[in-house]
């Protein structure tokens, strides 16, 4: 038996004031590349001993809904394929609404909120499941589930459409018109603030590469196995966790002849640590090899550094991949940390001096080390907590759903903002457990 049941679905309209796009929204060459990965899923935890009733909780969410879809109707349109073009785009109309799913669950919300460990269980029933795979498909769809004393808010939204930082801009939006304030940025939707060598017709050229059967966007791929096969814990570390380690890496460098030349970013530092991490933790059963090169990704917001900037309002896609790589004996030895960070720079460096490079991420040579990746979603920037008060407080948990690769790490800001949250999705249980020893070691 499920841990969450569903108790009925409605759709929530666009009013009829929001200003309508005049024609289908094409998706860029950087959003045509997510139409095979198409889900972007969060749950946001919320527990109190003065909660209202669910069903005025409910009221709420849904008016505020519709309030916020005013400025934000694509998001309540579907993805179509274009056949006499070719392309993939948003297609809005004045009947289109979000889907809005409304749920129960027995499970206990404080357990959930905080354990180390993920009830994914519980946690993957609590985002609303949209069948992404053959277009046209929903944008965007919400779930609100009951909890005794809290409830949860669970989000799918299309990849193609949204990235980390649009999601949350959306939920921001959201969590200030249910509190009765207006929100900070205006959205934009105008997919000619990306520039890119080639314009639409590079777009139609990827989705012939990689989608070649449109309407039908799956994609038979290591990265559609089973969420419920993986282990998953979250881990936080404060302010002072993280600059002590900042301290150490810098102290490795000057120790070992390889000074950094400036104190790292809490990302370069985490990252760096994650990475250590899974090179000392075992792969299907073995160890990797000493001279195994082992490969990083994390994907950078290029907005503030397009030529010309882009609105901080914007609701797309707008990433480059970074990629670095560094001989499993190296990221075990005494100056690893210190190795790992400069790696970390060095590729945010060559994204500052050129902030598409690396936009296209479909790269053969990528996927071919899937087994000996780690994947890094998320920043430190995205202050989850802080925005998606709906006004009942704070959530007490928020996670990223969509976590399915052996060896991804999703970061946050925490939850008191100041430190950094940091979820880890690895195959095995055992490789959890040799992580965890290494990753609260240092």
């Amino acid at each position: 038996m499920s841990p969450v049941k569903i108790i009925g679905a409605s759709y929530v309209g666009v009013p009829a004031t929001a200003d309508l796009p005049p024609e289908p929204i094409k998706l860029t060459a950087m959003e045509s590349l997510w139409v095979v990965i198409p889900r972007l899923q969060h749950v946001l935890l919320y527990h109190d001993a003065d909660m209202p009733p669910f069903d005025d909780i409910l009221q709420s969410l849904k008016s505020s809904l519709a309030t916020t879809l005013r400025s934000f109707a694509p998001l309540a349109g579907r993805l179509v394929h274009l056949k006499d073009t070719g392309d993939v785009a948003i297609s809005c109309s004045p009947t289109d609404g979000v889907r809005f799913v409304v749920a129960e669950s027995d499970a206990d919300i404080r357990r959930l909120a905080g354990d180390e460990e993920h009830d994914m269980r519980v946690l993957e029933g609590l985002v609303p499941a949209v069948d992404m795979s053959q277009l046209p498909t929903a944008v965007l769809a919400v779930q609100a589930t009951r909890f005794e004393g809290g409830f949860a808010v669970g989000l799918t939204v299309h990849h193609g459409v949204a990235d980390g930082r649009s999601l949350w801009t959306f939920v921001e939006a959201w969590a200030s018109a249910c509190r009765g304030q207006i929100p900070a940025a205006t959205p934009t939707f105008d997919r000619s603030l990306i520039k890119l060598p080639g314009g639409e017709e590079l777009a139609s050229s990827i989705l012939q590469k990689i989608a070649p059967n449109l309407p039908s966007a799956a994609l038979a791929s290591p990265i559609g196995e089973d969420i419920a096969r993986f282990t998953r814990r979250t881990f936080t570390l404060d302010a002072h966790d993280i600059q002590r380690l900042k301290q150490r890496i810098v102290d490795l460098g000057e120790a070992h002849g390889t000074p950094l030349p400036r104190s790292p970013s809490a990302f370069a530092a985490i990252v760096a640590l994650a990475w250590t991490c899974f090179a000392r933790c075992t792969l299907l059963g073995k160890p990797f090899a000493a001279d195994d090169d082992l490969l990083l990704f994390f994907f950078a917001d290029t907005r503030d550094r397009l030529d010309p900037p882009v609105d901080a309002g914007y609701i797309g896609v707008c990433l480059t991949g970074c990629a670095a790589t560094l001989p499993a004996a190296e990221l075990r030895g005494e100056r690893a940390l210190a190795a790992a960070t400069l790696a970390v720079q060095g590729e945010i460096n060559k994204m500052k001096e050129d902030p598409v490079a690396g936009w296209n991420f479909m790269n053969p040579t990528l996927w071919a080390l899937l087994d000996r990746m780690m994947n890094i979603s998320g920043s430190p920037g995205f202050r989850a907590y802080d925005i998606a008060d709906f006004g009942w407080g704070k959530p007490r948990r928020t996670e990223n759903i969509k976590m399915n690769q052996d060896g991804q790490v999703a970061m946050m800001r925490s939850r008191d903002g100041q430190g950094v949250q940091v979820s880890v999705s690895l195959l095995h249980a055992a490789q959890m457990d040799e992580f965890k020893s290494h990753f609260l070691m240092f």
